[in-house]
């Protein structure tokens, strides 16, 4: 067979339909918990949910159908970048010199770099078929909000983006993108919103945080009528639309003829490039008995699943987003300032924690400088330059890789290259001057934080 570099699929081999992981968890024994209501604790219901998001995209967040249609109009702009590529990682298995086989699947390509408009697009979708004109949300990195900025201009709604503000200071050309696509985007915290005042008050130079930019952007449409809430993780829906990136590599890896995955590797901050990654395959190991092992890694300035309970918490810092039951550091955590700004977040998604607490995957944590030696290590061999987000990941396989070397073993190891760096080149420029900074693992701050975790059930 003639040795490939990448497997490309048509457009006619899009997913034609999301996967929702949730009608298969019951038969597995894995248990979910509904999200509570931050005002009274009791079960949140739709109507709760309305002045934030509309009411199909509720629909799909409690849905138990295995498979819910992708509508024409997602569809048609999904083929902007998808179906993304699946590559060999030949030239790094060659440097790391293993025996294992790598592949990474590319979700850089889309317009926004990153896996992150999978969602935004059917989220703006979504609102715009209900008349919604104007949205707001967070950023963490600007991944997500240069996803949902590039996802409003397609269907010409307005969108507001609290971008958290060591990320807001560290990457100017993700807020000059989002800007590019038509948004407004606002260092967070901020004066403009009642959440933030608060916690400027407290800490006149807080490096913000997603919990904290979160509480500002459900604030805001809180509070007005035109304006709806827009989330780039964690959420069940959103974990739902990602599904296109595991039902892609899942064809990609039969067409090249490759063995099953022995191990998939993805970061984890919020849980939606690991989640879209592996669920599909997942569910072959809950339902038909296959054995792939997944491995989640996550910033050990933000260890919520290898350093939190699994616990109900607010979403947000300001306690007006649901609470749910997820790994958890406590609302009140404000992680370091590390540069992979998309994982500093104090929570998992509620559905990728009940995988975790079920023993259905694994999670591991790593440091600063290790995330970046081993994503250069990979651009050095393969060409792509990832995102401090997706170096994690990156890290996970070539510990792997690595384990395969020492053992003999010829593996088939699967990650998920969530998003190019190219707007993160300050964050190699410390690297490469020897200016990273490794945080310990904040266990009293930790401590603190979960002391305040709310009292339910």
């Amino acid at each position: 067979m003639t040795e490939f570099t990448k497997i490309v699929l048509t457009e006619r081999d899009m997913p034609t339909h999301w996967y929702n992981i949730n009608a298969d968890l019951p038969a597995a024994g894995v248990e979910m918990f509904p999200p509570l209501h931050p005002g009274t604790g009791e079960p949140i219901g739709p109507a709760d949910l309305a002045p934030l998001f509309p009411m199909a995209l509720i629909a799909q967040e409690v849905s138990a159908e295995r498979y819910i249609e992708i509508p024409d109009q997602v569809q048609e702009i999904y083929k902007l970048w998808r179906p993304s590529p699946l590559y060999r990682a030949r030239r790094w298995e060659a440097a790391l010199d293993t025996p294992a086989k790598i592949y990474y699947k590319y979700e850089g390509v889309s317009p926004a770099g990153s896996h992150k408009p999978n969602t935004a697009v059917p989220q703006a979708y979504y609102n715009m078929k209900e008349g919604v004109t104007r949205l707001t949300t967070e950023t963490g990195a600007g991944q997500w909000g240069s996803a949902l900025s590039f996802a409003a201009q397609m269907f010409g709604i307005e969108c507001k983006v609290y971008m958290v503000k060591v990320s807001y200071d560290l990457k100017p050309y993700r807020r000059i993108l989002m800007e590019t696509w038509g948004a407004s985007v606002i260092p967070s915290p901020s004066n403009q919103t009642n959440s933030g005042r608060t916690i400027l008050a407290q800490d006149p130079d807080s490096s913000g945080s997603l919990g904290i930019a979160i509480s500002e952007a459900v604030e805001e449409a809180a509070t007005r009528d035109d304006t709806k809430y827009a989330l780039g993780s964690v959420l069940n829906h959103v974990m739902l639309h990602q599904t296109v990136i595991g039902q892609e590599v899942m064809k990609q890896l039969e067409v090249a003829g490759a063995d099953w995955p022995d191990v998939m590797v993805g970061c984890i901050g919020g849980g939606s490039n690991f989640a879209g990654f592996t669920f599909p395959f997942i569910r072959e190991n809950m339902v038909n008995g296959k054995q792939t092992r997944f491995v989640a890694v996550e910033p050990s300035a933000a260890p919520s699943t290898t350093k939190g309970v699994y616990a109900y918490d607010y979403g947000d810092t300001g306690k007006m987003a649901p609470i749910v039951k997820m790994y958890t550091l406590g609302h009140d955590f404000v992680p370091a300032p590390i540069h992979a700004g998309g994982l500093r977040y104090h929570g998992m998604s509620p559905q990728v924690s009940a995988l975790k607490e079920a023993g259905l995957i694994d999670a591991v944590s790593t440091t600063q400088r290790a995330i970046f030696d081993a994503g250069v290590n990979f651009t050095q061999a393969e060409g792509i330059l990832p995102a401090p987000e997706t170096n994690h990941a990156i890290w996970g396989a070539m510990q792997e890789a690595l384990a395969c070397k020492e053992s003999g073993e010829s593996k088939t190891i699967v990650f998920n290259l969530s998003g190019h760096g190219h707007f993160d080149l300050a964050s190699y420029d410390a690297y490469l001057k020897g200016e990273l900074v490794d945080y310990e693992y904040p266990k009293e701050q930790i401590e603190e934080s979960l002391a305040h975790l709310p009292q339910v059930g």
